[in-house]
């Protein structure tokens, strides 16, 4: 039954990574939560097991989305490198900081994280002023943030990374697109990095590698990767407000699940 969950997250998720370029960690992440609960997952491990597990699996939901974005020519490869060299550091040093937080705070932080970028998204809310140029040093600093907070939430970057690209004047549609493909980066040396934190851990359960649980990541694995065509085909048909309307109140709803 576990197994078959997982299946079904995998679909979610592979659809929500084409769809918002956030690599699905914001769904992945409460769910595994959940599962982990019911199976009697030691507390002080349960929420860095869902993190690390869920930067694993988003390696393979953003692979495909990544392939299909680019071939609608929205990936903004030029950029995507400047981000992904901050982001390898940031996103490597969030899984060590991850590892520090108690599990419950490390909700109610993902919790709030979720429900406030929800709002900046509905509202169009953005820092006073006109950005600054999108240098490349701008990017490297901005990548590696990211890295780091994405990499405690257990989330693709897409909730930071695309709010971030559209205040800086990158079009809805090529910002998910080159959010899903910073996504790659941020799941590699994040899941690398929560491996490492979890490895001497004695309350894991069986079949774990660190904090990665591999029955839960072969499960959403091998659903994800194919219904991430089917997310990224409906990002280029959806008008982009809607597209945002529809991320912020995804944003939402896993923000108050962690709150509540």
């Amino acid at each position: 039954m576990d197994f078959l969950m997982y299946l079904l997250l995998g679909s979610c998720s592979g659809v929500l990574a084409g769809l918002f370029g956030i690599g699905g960690g914001l769904v992945i992440v409460p769910v595994l939560v959940f599962s982990f609960t019911a199976q009697g997952v030691a507390h002080e491990v349960l929420t860095h097991l869902a993190v690390g597990t869920s930067l694993a699996a988003i390696l393979f939901t953003s692979i495909n989305s990544v392939l299909a974005h680019h071939k609608q020519q929205a990936v903004l490869w030029p950029k995507v490198t400047w981000l992904g060299a901050g982001i390898l550091f940031g996103s490597a040093f969030g899984g060590v900081t991850a590892a520090y937080i108690p599990g419950g705070y490390l909700q109610k932080i993902i919790g709030f994280f979720a429900v406030l970028m929800s709002l900046q998204m509905f509202f169009g809310w953005r820092p006073a002023g006109q950005p600054s140029v999108l240098s490349k040093p701008v990017m490297t600093v901005s990548g590696g943030v990211i890295g780091w907070a994405s990499a405690i939430f257990g989330i693709g970057g897409g909730s930071l990374m695309v709010p971030f690209l559209t205040w800086k004047g990158v079009d809805i549609k090529k910002a998910v697109a080159t959010s899903a493909a910073c996504g790659l980066p941020i799941a590699f040396s994040g899941a690398l990095s929560f491996m490492y934190m979890g490895w001497q851990k004695a309350t894991l359960p069986q079949y774990s590698m660190g904090f990665v649980y591999l029955p839960a990541l072969f499960g959403i694995a091998l659903t994800s990767f194919f219904f991430a065509r089917l997310g990224a085909k409906l990002a280029h048909q959806l008008p982009p407000v809607m597209l945002k309307r529809l991320f912020a109140l995804l944003l939402a709803l896993v923000g108050a699940n962690f709150l509540l």
